[in-house]
Parts: C-alpha cells; sequence; structure tokens
C-alpha cells in the first residue's frame, strides 16, 4: 500500500508540473518545422533520418539545462544573461532573436492560411480570425487555462504519425537511414543547408528562452525539478518521433515520385493527396492548421518574453495589461505584423521559412554558449551546475553547429557574390 501511495503521489506530481517541456519540444513542429522536414524527406528521401537520434539526445539535455536554470535561480534566460554579461550584449543578442522569431512568426501564419486554404475557406478570412483567436487567448486568458489549451494542442500532433504510417514506407529504408551515419554527402551545400536546417527547427533558440521563462512563470522550484525532468525528457522524444514521421511520409510519397522540391507546407499535403489515402491528406492537413495556431500563440508569447526579460520590462501571462504593458504591446505587434504581411501577395515564404530555420541552427551556437557559462556556475547554481556528460554533449552540440556553420555562410556567401 505504501508503494502505491507513492507512485500515486509521484504521477499526481507530475500532472502537477507537466506543462513546460512538453509545450515548447512539441511548438517545435511549427509550420516552419512541417515545411523543414516535409522538404528533407522530398528532397533527400529517407538520408536525413539519422539526424533524428543524435538531435533528440542534444534536445534533451539542451532543454533539462533551460529547465534547471529557471528551477534554481527563478530568473529567465535572457534576465540572467543581462544580470551576468552585461547590458550591451543582451541588447544586441535581444535584436538578433527578435529577428529570426519573426521569421519564424511569418511562417506560423503562412502555415494557418494554407491549411485552411486546403479546406477552401481563404486566407483572408481565416488569418485575422485565428490572429484574434490567439491574441484573446493569451491577452484574456489565465497561466493555467492557457497551459491546457496548449497541451490539449500538443498530442494532436499523433495525426503526422498516422499519416507516416498510411503512407506505406519502405520500412527497412527508414530504419537503415535512421542508424546509418552520412557520408561525403554532408559537405555538399544544399545537404549541409538541409542538416543545419533540420538542427535549427529542432533546436532553436527560442525555445530555451521560452521554456525557461514558462517554468519560472509556473513556479517550478527546485523541489519539484527531478519531477520536471521528465516533463522536458517526454516532450523531447514525442517530438521528434512526430519530426521522423514527417520526413518519413514525404520521403516514401513525395520522394519517391520525383516531387523534389515544395513551396510551403500546404503543397505538401496537397501533393500527398493523389499519392496516398485521402485520410493521410486530412490528416496532414489537420496537422498543419494545429501546428501553425500553436505555435503563432507560443512564438510571440516567447519573443516576447525574451526581449522584456532581457531590457528589464516586467513580463508573464500572470500579470495585466496594465503591468506588463511592454510585454503585451510587443506580443500584440508580433501578431499582428506576422498576420498583416502574409495577407501580401508574392511574398516568398518558403525562403522565409527556410532561412529562418537555418539562422536558427547558426544562432543556437552562442546561445548554448551562455547557457553554458550560467549553469556552470557555481555561486549562480549552488549543486545544480552541469555533470561532466553534460557538459560534454552541449559543449559537443555547440562545436558541431559551429563546425556546420562555417562552411554553409562561407559557401553561401561566395554564391550571392557570384
Amino acid at each position: 500500500m505504501r508503494f502505491l501511495k507513492r507512485w500515486k503521489f509521484r504521477i499526481l506530481l507530475f500532472f502537477a508540473v507537466v506543462g513546460p517541456g512538453f509545450i515548447t519540444a512539441n511548438v517545435d513542429n511549427d509550420a516552419n518545422g512541417i515545411v523543414t522536414y516535409s522538404q528533407a524527406g522530398a528532397q533527400f528521401g529517407y538520408k536525413l533520418l539519422w539526424t533524428m537520434i543524435p538531435v533528440t539526445l542534444a534536445l534533451i539535455v539542451v532543454q533539462e539545462i533551460s529547465a534547471r536554470m529557471g528551477a534554481v535561480t527563478g530568473k529567465g534566460l535572457s534576465d540572467l544573461i543581462r544580470e551576468e554579461f552585461g547590458f550591451r550584449i543582451t541588447f544586441f543578442m535581444m535584436v538578433v532573436i527578435l529577428f529570426i522569431n519573426f521569421g519564424n512568426i511569418l511562417g506560423e501564419f503562412a502555415g494557418i492560411a494554407g491549411s485552411l486554404e486546403l479546406f477552401s475557406v481563404s486566407r483572408y478570412i481565416s488569418v485575422p480570425i485565428c490572429a484574434l483567436i490567439v491574441w484573446l487567448m493569451v491577452v484574456k486568458g489565465q497561466y493555467k487555462s492557457v497551459e491546457k489549451i496548449f497541451l490539449v494542442a500538443s498530442f494532436i500532433y499523433i495525426t503526422y504519425i498516422a499519416a507516416g504510417i498510411l503512407a506505406k514506407p519502405d520500412w527497412f529504408k527508414a530504419t537503415l537511414h535512421t542508424v546509418k551515419p552520412p557520408g561525403r554527402e554532408l559537405f555538399h551545400h544544399d545537404y549541409l543547408f538541409m542538416t543545419i536546417t533540420v538542427i535549427g527547427t529542432t533546436i532553436a533558440p527560442w525555445m530555451q528562452f521560452y521554456l525557461q521563462a514558462s517554468v519560472v512563470e509556473k513556479g517550478i522550484t527546485r523541489r519539484q525539478y527531478k519531477t520536471s525532468q521528465l516533463d522536458v525528457i517526454s516532450g523531447c522524444i514525442f517530438t521528434d518521433v512526430v519530426a521522423w514521421f514527417i520526413i518519413v511520409a514525404c520521403a516514401a510519397t513525395l520522394y519517391a515520385a520525383g516531387m523534389h522540391q515544395i513551396n510551403d507546407a500546404k503543397d505538401a499535403a496537397e501533393a500527398l493527396k493523389p499519392l496516398v489515402h485521402e485520410y493521410a491528406y486530412i490528416l496532414f492537413a489537420v496537422g498543419l492548421f494545429n501546428a501553425s495556431l500553436f505555435a503563432a500563440s507560443i512564438l510571440p508569447l516567447s519573443t516576447a518574453y525574451t526581449v522584456c526579460e532581457g531590457l528589464g520590462f516586467e513580463s508573464g501571462i500572470g500579470k495585466k495589461f496594465s503591468e506588463a504593458p511592454a510585454f503585451y504591446w510587443l506580443y500584440t505587434g508580433l501578431i499582428a505584423a506576422g498576420a498583416g504581411l502574409i495577407l501580401l501577395p508574392n511574398l516568398p515564404l518558403i525562403k522565409i521559412q527556410l532561412y529562418s530555420q537555418a539562422l536558427n541552427g547558426i544562432a543556437i551556437a552562442p546561445v548554448l554558449i551562455f547557457m553554458l557559462l550560467l549553469v556552470n556556475k557555481k555561486e549562480l547554481m549552488g549543486e545544480y551546475v552541469n555533470s561532466k556528460i553534460y557538459n560534454a554533449v552541449a559543449w559537443g552540440l555547440t562545436v558541431v553547429m559551429i563546425v556546420l556553420s562555417v562552411p554553409f555562410v562561407w559557401d553561401t556567401t561566395r554564391q550571392l557574390l557570384h
């Protein structure tokens, strides 16, 4: 009986702290992520599936560090960077994050428009209505109610697993390429670009800022930290399983049919229609709408948290508009600008989406450096500093991203100049 009571208590404690880690990881599969994984499958077939295992392990380590710092210090990441490294560095980082995140936000509203156009709903109707819903949900809602909505949205990603199964992939090839490391193709520009883009969309800078801020806002402390780890780990595994199935679905259909280029996530869904069972097409479209609406709520929120913390303004869903005006005005402005620009014709969305994810991949290295310097400060973290294993994985990821970024930036610059 005592054993059962102990487990009942642990389960209840898990459900009390679940949220920040699971939500943050799953927003990772947003419209931009779906475009990236779909393009990876369409362009290279199963050949980029190898990225999923190392990326999942790295994502768990990085997200756990963010959650731990939030629980131990009670402060957001940009807040800590400002306090420890000064205002100038923080301000520059906020400008870069704001620029990259806005490209991501455009992608989310493109996903909303595209997914509902698949069901014959005009973007001039869907985008303004969804922008208003997103704005009202956060501005007028309480943290607990908003978090519950986000958790429900997280589980709708199961539609992509179903779509992947209905696509009838070659399971042997998919499994083989999941464990088979890349060869010389890794240093071909297009393959390298897509590798960085996949990593950038899976381990994005905004995720670290949002997760730490939401851990603080939820009130998770070092007492609940161990249980919070399960929240982070389960979220990371689930999101990358979904990503794996998106790549598999597009490899089995688009790549196999010779369709190696897509313009947006809507194109991916439309291209699937004649190639697979119609249910797979519907599931893909529903998943795209859910992912886009979900992320259109979170990404402006993450950006507002990051910038306001970094510049010393009040922030948080738990505060009223009058208590955190800069936070809410920035959130409002990002939604209005993102939704408004998507209504303009001839916007090169696929370029904006893919390059914003590539910039995520390049920008994650400096963010990780700041995180690792902070989490290893004994006076800040006490006994909760990183273990040697965590440091090895996190510093290894940082070095890998720098090594991959340098030839990519060099090659891209050379192509632009010529």
